[in-house]
C-alpha cells in the first residue's frame, strides 16, 4: 500500500460536519490522505459546545494540529470552511509552522470583501435559517421535512452564520503559499470577490469556474478533485482521481 505523501485537511461549510469530505478518501489518490477536520459541536464532537467567536476556533483548530504536519499538507474549505482555512494558514504561519503546498477556497470571497454576510450578525431565527438553506441550495428536500433532523441542524447552522456574520477582517503578512479558488457561475459569489483571493498571498493564485450555482462542488466534484489533483501534483507520481 501507497504511503501518503501529503495531508489534505478540509474544512467544512455552514450546518456541516467531517463526514462531507469522507468519500473524497476513495476518490483521490493514495499519496493523498484526505483529512476531514471536524468542528466543536457536531460529529464525534457533538459533546462540545458550538463555537461563535473565529479566533479561539481557529486557535483550537491551530493546535490541533500541529502534530500533524511532519507531512506535507494543504487546506481545503468551501463556504465558511474557505474562511475557517484561510484563517488557519495564517494562526499556523503566526506559529512558525510549515507552509501550506496549497490553499483551497471555494464558493466564498474573499476576506476583506464578505460585505453581504454583514446581515448574519445578529443570531437568526428559525425561520430565517431554513429560508437561507433554502436560498442556497444543496440540501436534500426531506431535511425540512425532519423535525428532528432540524433539531438538531438547525443550532449548528445558527452558531456557524454567526461565524460569519461577526468575521473581522485585519490584514496581515501575505501567505506563502499559493491559493486556487474555485467558484459557480450562478453563484452569490462574485468573480469580483473570488479574484480577490489573490490580494492574500505573495505565491501564485489560479480561479476555476464552474457551472453551478453555490453547490457546485458536488455536481462538479469529480473535475474539482481533478483539478486539486493537478495543483497537487509535486506531492506524487502523477494518478488521477478514483485510480488509487
Amino acid at each position: 500500500m501507497q504511503r501518503p505523501a501529503l495531508r489534505l485537511f478540509c474544512l467544512p461549510y455552514s450546518g456541516a460536519s467531517a463526514v462531507v469530505y469522507l468519500r473524497w478518501r476513495r476518490s483521490l489518490p493514495a499519496w493523498i490522505e484526505v483529512c476531514p477536520l471536524e468542528l466543536p459541536g457536531r460529529g464525534r464532537r457533538f459533546s462540545e459546545p458550538l463555537q461563535t467567536d473565529m479566533p479561539a476556533l481557529v486557535a483550537q483548530l491551530a493546535a490541533e494540529l500541529e502534530g500533524r504536519l511532519d507531512l506535507p499538507y494543504a487546506l481545503f474549505g468551501h463556504s465558511l470552511g474557505a474562511l475557517l482555512a484561510f484563517e488557519l494558514a495564517q494562526a499556523l504561519r503566526r506559529k512558525g509552522a510549515p507552509a501550506a503546498r496549497m490553499l483551497f477556497v471555494s464558493g466564498a470571497p474573499a476576506p476583506a470583501h464578505r460585505e453581504y454576510h454583514a446581515d448574519l450578525r445578529i443570531e437568526q431565527s428559525d425561520e430565517q435559517l431554513l429560508a437561507r438553506l433554502r436560498q442556497l441550495g444543496g440540501t436534500d428536500e426531506a431535511v425540512f421535512q425532519d423535525p428532528e433532523m432540524l433539531l438538531l441542524t438547525l443550532p449548528v447552522l445558527r452558531a456557524d452564520f454567526l461565524l460569519c456574520g461577526r468575521y473581522r477582517y485585519d490584514r496581515r503578512a501575505l501567505l506563502g503559499c499559493p491559493i486556487q479558488a474555485f467558484g459557480g457561475r450562478h453563484d452569490r459569489v462574485s468573480l469580483e470577490a473570488l479574484s480577490a483571493w489573490q490580494d492574500e498571498t505573495a505565491a501564485d493564485f489560479s480561479i476555476e469556474m464552474f457551472d453551478g450555482d453555490h453547490f457546485f462542488i458536488n455536481a462538479h466534484e469529480v473535475r474539482l478533485l481533478e483539478l486539486m489533483v493537478e495543483r497537487l501534483q509535486p506531492a506524487g507520481p502523477v494518478q488521477q482521481p478514483g485510480t488509487a
